[in-house]
């Protein structure tokens, strides 16, 4: 009983306090503990129900069978909202608090709701080497099931709630894309509800405007109901190199040369400061070296970016072999390193080992109990950016980074970039290589204002034939929006297929000019 009532104890004590200093203050000078106390349980309980729920579902094979009335469900939603008068726009009905994005999309209190409860996985068939999927699966579902039967997506976005919905209408990356590209570029099918109530198939050659629109949309051409998703056989381990790398002409050189070898299967760089990065290729096997297994997802060990770091900090080469799900999700625990930010003594052993096991809290929680004051802390003080540019220009981009927001660590991404119709394409007409740069943090530049220097960022990003990752925060016009952007055919089909008053613009939907 002790423990019982220690923790009860504990937990009087503790409202109490937040009634001495009132929950914003609570929430936004110590939201560790609130972080600690409520969310992390509140999150691990989210994942078991998820997890136990989409086992039961695949087994019972009770999607496949049910998929079809929730789309016609779908279908009867907008023919209702037709019918009486397409009063508004339409949107998902999914809550804007549950979206990974940052940003809070207060459009869902105007618009139409339209419930789209689609969250399974339809088919495996190893066969055609294609894995069928509802919008709302989550990459840590895909890689639960996927590499339990020996298979794997070539493209595997890192976090565990980024959604194939999301992933679709805005974009996926990994360390494996300057292989595969991007995660549209892995997509063979997509099904939608139209703004008339229709349902329509497109793959690149059936209906093939609109399967190369859709990619960077925004939910702003139809509903996603199911999409198909290329596999490739998986192997147990990645065989993972680290290499300290000093000097930026040093670093984009390797970078660029190990992104060009096509017998990497992936790679991977973090920068550290301007001049100092890890680079890390990596190969799927089956077979690992005796005493270089590091199970790295494993709840009690280090968060993976500090781990990284010692290896330049001890200025050493490393080899180890890694299981294949927790490579793919290396920086979930630490949310990347946004994680150090919420709990400070996180990465410390003893915490680790004591309540490793949750972590980490659901970002769609974090976001419903930060609050508007928290928010606005956040959206001034605080960077989430994705921006990808030619990797010829890597090193110019990196300088620019360093000069307008000065946020380290810096992840950097390679990925190949095909010629193909739609919102993102190389200038030229064949495929090019380009980085992704993501800088996650709090700026340590001096007088740092969010508007301009992140306007600053997104011109030179433009002036290079850059693009930002749609789900941060853009402060564009919309003619430099569309200047980043090629609509030529997202406009076309906009207005070919009634979207102009069904959904948004997606500039209007995204864009912090638009929305205030």
């Amino acid at each position: 009983m002790e423990p019982a009532v220690s923790l009860a104890v504990c937990a009087l004590l503790f409202l109490l306090w937040v009634r001495v200093k009132g929950l914003e203050f609570v929430l936004i000078h110590q939201r560790w503990v609130f972080v600690c106390l409520f969310l992390l349980p509140l999150s691990l309980i989210f994942d078991i129900y998820y997890y136990v729920r989409a086992w039961v579902v695949f087994k019972l094979s009770s999607a496949p069978r049910l998929h079809g009335q929730r789309v016609r469900d779908i279908q009867k939603q907008v023919r209702e909202w037709k019918e009486q008068g397409s009063k508004t726009f339409m949107c998902t009905g999914r809550p804007g608090w549950l979206t990974v994005s940052l940003r809070v999309g207060k459009y869902k209190k105007t618009h139409k709701n339209i419930m789209i409860n689609l969250m399974d996985i339809l088919e495996v068939d190893t066969k055609k080497q294609i894995v069928r999927v509802e919008p709302l699966v989550t990459m840590g579902q895909v890689t639960a099931l996927l590499t339990s039967i020996g298979w794997t997506l070539p493209v595997l976005p890192e976090l565990d709630d980024l959604t194939v919905g999301g992933l679709i209408m805005g974009t996926g990356i990994e360390s494996s894309s300057h292989k595969y590209g991007l995660f549209q570029h892995i997509c063979t099918a997509y099904e939608l509800v139209l703004a008339d109530g229709s349902f329509v198939r497109c793959t690149p050659s059936e209906n093939s405007d609109l399967f190369y629109a859709v990619p960077w949309s925004c939910g702003t051409l139809g509903f996603l109901v199911a999409a198909e998703i290329r596999i490739i056989p998986a192997k147990k381990y990645v065989k993972l190199r680290f290499e300290p790398v000093r000097g930026l002409e040093a670093i984009c050189e390797k970078f660029t040369r190990e992104s060009q070898r096509p017998e990497n299967h992936f790679v991977e760089g973090l920068l550290y400061s301007l001049d100092e990065a890890v680079i890390m290729t990596g190969v799927m096997t089956d077979e690992a070296e005796p005493g270089k297994l590091n199970s790295i997802g494993n709840y009690y060990k280090p968060w993976f970016f500090k781990h990284v770091e010692n290896y330049l900090k001890t200025n050493r080469e490393g080899l180890e072999y890694i299981p294949l799900r927790h490579y793919y999700h290396r920086h979930t625990r630490s949310i990347f390193w946004e994680l150090q930010d919420i709990i400070p003594f996180g990465n410390n052993p003893v915490f680790r080992y004591l309540f490793g096991w949750m972590v980490p809290p659901k970002i769609s929680l974090l976001k419903l109990t930060q609050g508007e004051t928290l928010r606005k802390l956040y959206e001034q003080h605080h960077v989430v950016q994705d921006m990808l540019v030619p990797m010829k220009c890597l090193s110019q981009a990196v300088h620019t980074f360093h000069n307008d927001i000065h946020v380290y660590p810096i992840w950097l991404c390679p990925f190949i970039l095909p010629s193909q119709p739609g919102l993102v394409h190389p200038k030229g007409d064949e495929a090019e290589l380009y980085v992704d740069i993501g800088a996650y943090g709090e700026p340590r530049v001096k007088h740092f204002e969010a508007r301009s220097c992140m306007r600053q960022l997104e011109k030179f990003v433009r002036s290079v034939h850059g693009f930002q990752m749609l789900y941060a925060d853009c402060y564009m016009s919309r003619e430099e929006f569309w200047e980043m952007f090629d609509g030529s055919l997202y406009h076309r089909l906009r207005e070919r297929l009634g979207c102009q008053d069904a959904f948004p613009e997606v500039y209007d939907k995204i864009c912090k000019a638009a929305r205030h």
